[in-house]
């Protein structure tokens, strides 16, 4: 059996099913992560962009990253909860964001 991870914004309004194990789950402490959570750093679980289904209104910011590629941070349109990522230097993977994690602590261990 497949496992699932679920996960929604804090209003609801945005939820996904992810399928599978996630690549990697990894803390990012670069500038641009900072000040999108307003902390030392963010946590996310990455998985290919295939395996993951999204519902709800999403809304993008896109950015130039230090190192060149593209980013883009996607959040919740109503209550602007940081939902996934994406960056251009690796096509066809999106990271979650683990606080928006129904089950985040079984991802920590991994």
């Amino acid at each position: 059996m497949t496992k699932k991870y679920t996960g929604r914004c804090l209003c609801g309004d945005v939820t996904y099913v992810a399928k599978g194990q996630p690549v990697v789950v990894a803390q990012c402490h670069c500038e641009e992560c900072r000040r999108l959570s307003g902390t030392g750093h963010t946590i996310g679980a990455m998985f290919a962009s295939d395996v993951v289904a999204m519902r709800g209104h999403l809304s993008e910011f896109r950015y130039s990253s230090d190192k060149g590629s593209q980013v883009t941070k996607v959040f919740c349109a109503n209550c602007g909860s940081p939902i996934y990522g994406k960056n251009t230097r690796l096509p066809g993977y999106l990271t979650l964001t683990l606080g928006t994690m129904d089950d985040a602590l079984s991802l920590i261990h991994i």
